[in-house]
């Protein structure tokens, strides 16, 4: 049979993408990320494949295009969704604290762990690996906290948000490490923040400028793909190019920030505002499609077997032990006790995976088992999952008390209500019968007698 011929792909795809919709759909009422719900089709597709197909396919390609595409999508979609006012200064600045300490703090010990843990495994190449381990996952926490309230929602998105970014800085600034000819230090990577964070602003104003004049109504495509042009150009004269991806995003989304004054008067409101919503539709879609189909590959790559191992355990276990554990000291450093349900919300994801497969081969440790990363991965979201289901019970019971208390109230109303109405039935009855012994005796009639 053959399974890879062209309307099989296509009717394939189409059943994997409807799935996809389903799964967002039980997502939202169980609280259980589609993410796992799409790595377990992955898994199940492998073992059908392995029955039907005599070989599987290569799929580390398509991957990585992917994992690319999803996260440039995935960062630019939550860069949309970002406010910058005063009054969220302080948000923002706490998120990224919380962000940037929680990463470093949980890839030291990761890399002090597998560094003990796992053979041949040196300090440096124990800090590559552990870094794509300790990045919390945008792709899984964005979708999932909706139901969450507005406070905590919006710290989810800077926080995840943060940490991608940092966490992919951090790792290629750790992969100059490994070639001293191409090592600038921590100068060298300061400078090249920069310079990429001024690119980022000229490009975005020039992009922004340009598009807003273009009349073809298939441009947001043609935005895209300058979008991916500079990342990608980026990427080879190693600047940090999701910098330029989120700052595009902050441009657009506040362009009353960005053009202030008399530089407004360049802007046409109404094209900017089409662009921008016309943008994050598209931005949407596209980040579902792309997060699908690169999880089920996931699932379609993974190897089971690995996660049998008692040295995967433990080694993962302690991981996770030192992420939550690392986790409630910060989060209770800066928000005291209001910690629940964030504390549990820290699950690993695309990036991890992404950047797992972009180790150099030079850092690569043949002992390595890749179960750890399918373990943590699985274990953390499954953690969340836990805390989003007893989160949402908690907020089910607090809006039944919440009914109870207004259905009490409203009846404890009903009843004064009626009982007000009754004494002015009984005072306005008093009156009445005063006015007719009034009146009876004017007409010289004597009310005893009647």
């Amino acid at each position: 049979m053959e399974i890879f011929s062209s309307y099989n792909i296509i009717i394939e795809a189409s059943i994997i993408v409807i799935l996809s919709f389903w799964f967002n759909g039980i997502s939202k009422k169980t609280n259980i990320p589609s993410v796992l719900m799409l790595i377990a089709l992955g898994i199940i597709l492998q073992y059908v494949l392995g029955y039907l197909a005599s070989s599987k396919p290569d799929f580390e390609g398509a991957l990585e295009i992917l994992g690319i595409v999803g996260l440039i999508m995935i960062v630019l979609e939550a860069a949309l969704e970002l406010e910058l006012k005063k009054e969220k200064i302080i948000p923002i600045i706490k998120a990224m604290a919380i962000a940037l300490i929680g990463l470093v703090s949980s890839a030291w010990v990761a890399a002090l762990i597998m560094h003990q843990f796992i053979p041949d495994m040196t300090m440096q190449s124990a800090w590559l690996y552990a870094t794509p381990l300790s990045i919390l996952s945008s792709a899984i926490i964005i979708p999932s906290v909706s139901e969450l309230s507005e406070k905590k929602k919006e710290f989810h998105i800077y926080e995840s948000t943060f940490s991608d970014i940092a966490g992919i800085m951090m790792f290629y600034f750790l992969i100059g490490g490994l070639k001293p000819s191409e090592d600038n230090g921590v100068a060298g990577f300061s400078i090249n923040l920069l310079i990429t964070i001024v690119i980022a602003l000229v490009a975005s104003y020039a992009i922004i400028l340009v598009f807003q004049r273009i009349k073809s109504q298939a441009k947001l495509f043609l935005l895209i793909a300058v979008l991916l042009l500079l990342y990608a150009i980026g990427k080879k004269f190693h600047l940090s190019s999701l910098i330029i991806i989120l700052i595009f995003g902050l441009v657009i989304a506040n362009v009353k920030l960005f053009f202030p004054g008399k530089l407004a008067t360049f802007l046409e409101k109404e094209k900017i505002n089409q662009i921008y919503h016309e943008l994050h539709i598209i931005t949407l879609e596209t980040a579902f499609i792309v997060r699908t189909f690169f999880f089920v590959i996931f699932g379609l790559t993974i190897v089971l077997s690995s996660l049998f191992s008692l040295s995967v355990a433990l080694v993962s276990i302690l991981i996770m032990i030192s992420i939550y554990a690392i986790r409630f000291v910060v989060l209770r450093a800066f928000f005291g006790g209001d910690i629940m349900p964030q504390l549990f919300i820290a699950p690993r994801g695309l990036i991890t995976v992404l950047l797992f497969y972009a180790i150099p081969k030079e850092a690569q440790v043949a002992t390595f088992e890749s179960g750890i990363l399918l373990f943590v991965i699985i274990g953390t979201s499954l953690i969340m999952t836990w805390a989003m289901i007893k989160e949402g019970k908690k907020m089910g019971s607090l809006l039944d008390e919440i009914d109870q208390e207004v259905l009490a109230r409203n009846k404890s109303e009903d009843a004064l209500w009626a009982k007000n109405e009754s004494l002015k039935i009984q005072e306005s009855a008093v009156p009445l019968k005063e006015r007719s012994i009034n009146q009876s005796a004017s007409d010289g009639i004597d009310p005893e007698k009647e």
